[in-house]
Formats: C-alpha cells, structure tokens, sequence
C-alpha cells in the first residue's frame, strides 16, 4: 500500500479538481487475488453472448473490473478506479433498504417479451421496463412491435426507449412520436436518443417546439464525456443515467448527480451480482431517487457466481448489508461461491488478457 491515487472530476469551468485522494495496493497484489470469470447471456446483448469480468478482493470485500472489450486504457481506468473504490474503501451507508427496478428488455420479437419479463418475478410488480431500441439488424417496425408489446403485457408500468445514440435527428423525432402514440403517457423518457450533448441539446428543443412533452435521458453524454456536467451546463437532458464503473465509484458518481442538479437513475454496466452492488449503493446513497434504477441486469444471467443472485422480487431489489465494526451498517457485496468460481473461471491465456488490461489502467491510474 504505497501509491497514492489521485482522483478528479471536471468542475463546470472545466478544470481538474482533487476530488479525494487514498492509497492503493499494488499491482501484484491485486492480480495475485484475481479471478477472471465468463458467464453466458440468455440473450445477446452489445452485441456479445458472454460476459467477461475480472474478481477481485481487498479489505472491504469483493468488486468487478469489467470494462468491455473495446474499451482502451484510459476508459478502463475509471473502471477499475471504481473497483477498488469498493473492494478497498467499502461502498457505504444506505439511505434505503430497498431499490426499485426496471425490467430490461433487449432486442427481441414480440413472442420473446413475456419470458424477459417473467424473469423478473411478479411481473405485476414491475414498475417499468427499458425496452431497447436502434439495434443493428432491427427496423423501426421492430422496435414499434417491441414497445406495443411491453404496453400490452404491462399497461401500468413506465416504459423507456434506450437507443444508445443510434438514430439520427430526423430518426428520433419520428420514432419518437411513433412511440408515444404507443405508450401514452406510459413513456417515461427516452434515454441517449442521439449520439452527443449538443445533438441532444438540438433535439430538445425540436421536441418542445413540436409540443412533444418527451423527457430526455442523458447515458452515454455523460459516462463517456471528458466532462459528466457538460450535459447539465448546456441543458441538454432532462435527466441523467449513471452508472458507477465509468464515473469512476460510488463517490464520484454521488458528487455528480449532486454537482448536475438532475434527477439520476442509476443503471448497471451488465455486471454480475458482484459489480452490480456498486450501483445499488449507489441508488441506497442518493437523497432521492425518483425513477426505477436499471439494477435488474443479473436476470440475463442463466448463471452465476454467487448462491444467491440479486434478482429482483416484486419489482425490487434489498441492498446487501452487513454490521461492520466501529462503522455501523455498511453495504457489501456478496461473496462469490468458491465451486461457481471454478465452474466459470477462463483458460490461462484469458486470465492474462485480463491481467495485461488491468495492469495498462493501473498505469493510467498511476501517471494521472
């Protein structure tokens, strides 16, 4: 433990600010503790049928390094800034119990709505559903046909569009307007209709000055921005996705929703049921939590690494707590089950891919 890693955040002027500073292990005691695990998808999602993460423990638990695979060093350091935020930090004090979660569901046909849904419990419970849309292979009347359906199963619940940037202006005013004929006043909002923070910028006001009363959703404007608050500065959204391995921890992703003045829903980077306790932290942390979270991704998992998944139950999921000492109640993650390691751990030579990203973000770390 002698390395001292220094945090930063972008203030509105944009300028760096020391946001908090501790110490860190080193690289080879992180790596002598790692595992690297591989788990199916029921459904492919970003394009991929598998998810690889990296494990790894430190003195306040178990935390996930998972950036994807595109994703160079300077992308994955925030990734594994927020890891070792969790595993040697710890992830705090819950404000709640309880988080309520959204149902996800991918781009499927109409006949494979209900058995997404379904693993997601009661399905009456569920108070919204993110149904994603703009996949590539997908037309507009796929996505249509996708949204009518949630609407049909799920009447009550909220529904929100993710097009993950994909459409273009003209796209989005139209696809738009197509599914708010759909989901009424259902729709909640559309998240990352376009790519970028001024073209959102652009299509809010096109929105409003065709009377369209559709909220907008900043995701990847955010996490991905050299500056998380350049969305707020320029009105862009109406509220933001955040999501706590990108903005680099709990802590840094608590101060941007607070630095933003946005309302924030918290979502999940496709973690396992070990990553995703950082977000619920997170959404257990935040002084008010006016959506649904997008915490419900474990449920694409057929498989695991820990017992006792968090899946959601009745629309919701609990925040894993223990009763640390001199602390009080603190969030942790669960523990990975040693057999579930072993069954889904991959070859040597995947372990050392893993270990050559994590070491290239430690240095990203190290030289910040």
């Amino acid at each position: 433990m002698s390395l001292l890693f220094q945090l930063h955040l972008r203030t509105r002027e944009h300028r760096l600010k020391r946001v908090e500073a501790h110490q860190l292990p080193e690289p080879t005691e992180l790596l002598e503790a790692a595992v690297t695990v591989s788990l199916p998808l029921r459904t492919r999602f970003r394009g991929q049928t598998r998810r690889e993460v990296m494990l790894l423990r430190g003195p306040a638990g178990w935390a996930e390094f998972g950036p994807f695979p595109e994703y160079g060093p300077e992308e994955s350091a925030h990734w594994l800034q927020a890891a070792l935020h969790a595993a040697w930090q710890g992830l705090g004090t819950p404000q709640r119990e309880e988080i309520p979660i959204n149902a996800t569901v991918p781009a499927v046909g109409p006949a494979e709505v209900e058995p997404v849904l379904a693993r997601y419990g009661d399905v009456d419970a569920i108070p919204a559903v993110k149904v994603k849309v703009a996949e590539p292979g997908d037309s507009t009347q796929d996505d249509l046909a996708r949204v009518a359906e949630v609407h049909r199963l799920l009447p009550r619940a909220g529904i929100r569009v993710d097009a993950n940037g994909a459409w273009t202006m003209t796209q989005a005013v139209d696809q738009l307007s197509r599914i708010a004929e759909i989901a009424g006043d259902r729709l909640e909002y559309a998240e990352q209709p376009v790519a970028g923070i001024e073209p959102l910028a652009e299509l809010r006001e096109q929105l409003h000055s065709r009377r369209m009363p559709i909220l907008i959703a900043a995701d990847e404007a955010v996490r991905k921005s050299d500056d998380p608050l350049r969305v707020a500065a320029l009105g862009a959204a109406d509220l933001i996705v955040v999501k706590v391995p990108p903005l680099g921890g709990v802590e840094r992703a608590l101060e941007v929703v607070a630095r933003s003045g946005m309302p924030a829903v918290v979502s999940s980077a496709l973690d396992t049921s070990i990553g995703l306790c950082a977000g619920l932290a997170l959404a257990a942390r935040l002084p008010e939590l006016p959506y649904a979270c997008g915490l419900g991704t474990v449920s694409l998992f057929p498989e695991e690494v820990v017992a006792d998944p968090l899946v959601p139950s009745a629309g919701a999921l609990r925040v894993p707590v223990v009763q640390s000492p001199g602390r009080g109640v603190v969030i942790r993650s669960p523990e990975p089950d040693p057999q579930l390691l072993r069954q889904h751990s991959v070859s040597a030579q995947r372990q050392a891919w893993w270990s050559g990203r994590l070491s290239a973000a430690y240095d990203v770390l190290h030289g910040s």
